[in-house]
């Protein structure tokens, strides 16, 4: 568009443009569904950075119930940015809004390929799905911009120079314009004048690794959508969205046009099989369309989407592999790096391929050779460029010979491991909130596997009821799922001991969370998801005055007993962090190899994934936790998510410790006196009334349903003959916290400086006599350059980044 004609079409427009009624209406209806369930709905003000007097609201939904249907909702948008254009918030503006939630094949009723064969029609573009981050960039007003990324915009708030997604999508988005000699202003104007969102994936692996790799070519803003700043989802065709690209430069989404349902689905097949397309791995497909009018049956509409017809529709095709494998080696030099290099480090259940067989090899010389290459790997950085050295290397004369020598050499097999098995109990080793249950429901719609909860046995002494329900299901089914924690070592003995003496013989096929991540880690997690689920479970719900659902689960973890080689005949190790749909793929890959069920096509997993997130159970026990007092707080602290004999214990080992350190260190471990859940002690009740408004902000905190993750740098170890504490410097708000409501960031803005210059994690004690408050006093002395007289030593940690969050702490 010329600059003539944009100032001709920017005349029609004023600052406040004319509203669709239904665009204001849906706004409003937001703000009712966030005051009445704020758990559903949540808006965030900024001030736009563009311009600090106007306010812009940041919509938040509940990301487990766009599932639902019908929808809880008045829009499937997600990201959506809103601006109130009237002193009293009754006439609103929709400044920037993302796509509808779109689904993967199978997962809600209207994304089965049946479904979509009968309401939604041709053309069909198909997108290649971008492996970063979000951006939305709109107009504020005619000259200036407004850019987000899905859910926020403005600074970052870590600390340091650390930017957020939205400043580095901005920085980006002012050289892809500088280079197609384009203005902000211009690009402002016509997107005003369009009403348009651009929408664009932010693909830089210096800022953001993710597992697809960006070369400079590649690495910048990925533009893949125009959509109407408008209630109703309507994006532009992809021509037009190439040729906006085009013009105002940005990078073009590389995409395909088909003509029909059965087209797409043969097509996404045959790329699923291979992991590629035009030479290169992907993770999926968005396909875009568009909703057709129902088909008439018996005088009514075929049941369909929640759209109106002419809407744009998107929906998704996930590829499994080779994204499983390339986590399984990103996750396996985690561990190598921070437990040591050797195989025996490493679960058995993540080597079952040959090619990671060969990349742990591989890794392990690497480190060997030149550890330096790896500083940045447990930070997140230099994990694509390690994968690629190896898939450089493997191409090499050396690479086929390492594969051709490791097919030749003999598997290792346990012993027993050519026994017959006639059965097979599937048997989870876990906490609350971990999603077995999930699982356990998904694999029994997908293979008919028996399926028993722990749960739903209402008698006090349950134990024998369980295992009769195990083994009177064994009669009629191959396999059954012992919904269980199974976190203890006799649990598992009584599976063993009631199948003993089965015909035919069964085989134990655990699904192992093990506890390979910092206890506070798999807590919060695991916390988190029972919050989510709220009353969906038959006993343990989410308490937010009590805390009591934590406590339920610090008393599983402090409990469990790590699973031994001898216990079970198989073990599928399990990812804490991972989401429901890939620990399902991991399950159900296992079940395919050991098993040897039938691998469900994709539209089967969807609807497995469908099933289990509807799932409620039956039978509801009666709660006591939510008539309970809460315990009275005596500190708040930030629990930190580290392993303190892992970390500590690395750095002390290095040569330049002093001798008094490593022998200090080793009576910590002897007497098991290192603090096994170790925290950041913020403001102690004995301090009150004087740091009264302290006490109130980490309650607050604490009482929040999902508080903000707050990561800290680790800076000395610092010890005497009496105590040994690690410094904390650098505390922010994590950047993988969207923080919402800022309450993370103002907690960091306002903690006085007296608090910030004594925090410190007591590492241990010499003995029940000595306080672990005097920790404090350690610290302060020694940055005081004090230590040397008072008998105070120290060493330097390098680069150890923790989490943790504010919790009310009784000892």
């Amino acid at each position: 568009m010329a600059d003539s004609e944009l100032a001709e079409e920017l005349e029609k427009f004023t600052i406040s443009p004319s509203i669709p009624k239904e665009d204001s209406e849906l706004i409003d209806d937001l703000h009712k569904l966030s005051k009445k369930n704020p758990k559903l709905v949540k808006s965030t003000e900024y001030a736009a950075p563009a311009d600090l007097s106007i306010k812009v609201h940041s919509w938040k939904m509940n990301e487990f119930k766009y599932y639902d249907v019908p929808s809880p909702f008045p829009t499937l948008a997600r990201g959506l940015f809103t601006q109130e254009l009237d002193a009293s918030c009754t006439k609103h503006r929709i400044v920037a809004r993302g796509y509808d939630k779109f689904f993967n094949i199978g997962e809600v009723p209207w994304t089965t390929w049946e479904s979509l064969k009968t309401h939604t029609g041709a053309p069909y573009t198909l997108t290649l799905k971008s492996n970063g981050c979000i951006i939305f960039m709109a107009a504020l007003t005619p000259t200036k911009l407004l850019v987000t990324s899905k859910h926020a915009l403005g600074h970052s708030n870590a600390s340091g120079d650390a930017e957020s997604h939205a400043q580095v999508g901005e920085k980006w988005l002012r050289k892809h314009l500088a280079d197609a000699g384009k203005t902000e202003e211009q690009f402002a104007g016509t997107l005003w004048a369009k009403n348009w969102t651009a929408v664009a994936e932010l693909c830089d692996d210096s800022f953001e690794e993710h597992v697809l790799p960006y070369g400079p070519e590649k690495t910048g803003l990925h533009l893949h959508g125009l959509n109407e700043s408008s209630k109703q989802f309507k994006t532009m065709n992809q021509d037009v969205v190439d040729a906006f690209a085009r013009e105002w430069g940005f990078i073009v989404t590389h995409s395909l046009v088909l003509q029909s349902i059965p087209e797409v689905k043969e097509f996404t097949e045959a790329v699923g099989k291979s992991g590629e397309w035009n030479g290169e791995a992907l993770e999926g497909f968005v396909v875009r369309t568009r909703v057709i009018e129902p088909p008439i049956e018996d005088g009514k509409p075929v049941s369909a989407p929640p759209y109106r017809a002419g809407s744009s529709f998107f929906f998704k095709v996930k590829f499994d592999e080779p994204y499983m494998m390339y986590r399984d080696w990103r996750e396996i030099t985690k561990t190598l790096l921070a437990k040591g290099i050797s195989n025996a480090n490493l679960h058995k259940s993540k080597l079952r391929r040959p090619e990671t067989k060969l990349y742990v090899n591989w890794v392990i010389d690497e480190i060997k050779r030149d550890s330096c290459q790896f500083e940045g790997y447990t930070r997140g950085k230099g994990i694509i460029a390690t994968r690629q050295r190896f898939l450089k290397w493997r191409e090499t004369e050396a690479g086929s010979t390492a594969a051709i020598e490791m097919e030749k050499a003999p598997e290792e097999k346990k012993p027993g491991e050519e026994k017959k098995f006639g059965k097979t109990i599937i048997v989870p080793i876990a906490v609350p909130g971990v999603g077995k249950t999930s699982i356990a429901v998904a694999l029994s719609y997908l293979f008919g596997f028996g399926h028993t909860q722990s749960d739903d046995i209402k008698i006090k002494k349950a134990a024998p009821v369980f295992i009769k329900n195990v083994i009177n299901l064994l009669k009629t089914h191959d396999v059954v799922i012992a919904d269980k924690n199974n976190h203890l070592k006799q649990h598992r003995q009584q599976l063993r001991d009631a199948i003993r003496d089965y015909d035919p013989p069964v085989r134990l096929m655990a699904l192992n969370w093990s506890f390979d991540q910092p206890l506070s880690t798999v807590h919060r997690i695991c916390g988190d998801r029972v919050v989510f689920r709220g009353d969906n479970h038959q006993s343990l719900h989410a308490n937010m005055e009590t805390k009591a659902h934590e406590d339920v689960i610090w008393q599983f973890i402090n409990r469990a007993d790590e699973l031994a080689d001898d216990e079970v005949d198989v073990s599928v190790e399990m990812d804490w962090e991972e989401s429901l749909e890939d620990a399902l793929t991991r399950t159900v890959d296992a079940c395919v190899r050991t098993l040897g069920v039938p691998k469900p096509d994709q539209e089967k997993m969807g609807e497995a994934l469908a099933v289990a997130r509807g799932y409620a159970p039956t039978t509801k026990k009666p709660t006591a936790e939510k008539t309970k007092k809460a315990p009275a707080v005596r500190y708040f602290g930030l629990l930190a998510e580290v392993d303190l004999v892992d970390v500590i214990g690395r750095r002390l080992a290095e040569a330049d410790t002093p001798s008094e350190g490593k022998k200090f260190w080793d009576v910590l471990l002897s007497k098991k006196r290192v603090t096994p859940r170790p925290h950041i002690t913020i403001v102690h009740s004995r301090n009150l009334p004087d740091q009264k408004p302290l006490w109130e902000q980490c309650n607050a905190l604490h009482a929040q349903e999902s508080s903000p993750l707050f990561r800290f740098r680790l800076g000395h170890v610092v010890w005497n003959d009496r105590i040994m504490a690690a410094t904390v410097l650098d505390l922010a708000v994590s950047t993988n916290d969207t923080d919402p409501d800022q309450t993370g960031m103002d907690f960091v803005l306002q903690l006085p400086h007296e608090v910030k210059d004594r925090m410190h994690i007591t590492v241990g004690t010499r003995d029940n006599d000595v306080p672990p408050v005097e920790a404090r006093e350690l610290v302060w002395d020694w940055k005081q350059k004090e230590g040397a007289l008072k008998g105070i030593e120290s060493v330097e940690l390098k680069d150890v980044w923790v989490n943790g969050r504010v919790r009310g702490l009784i000892s």
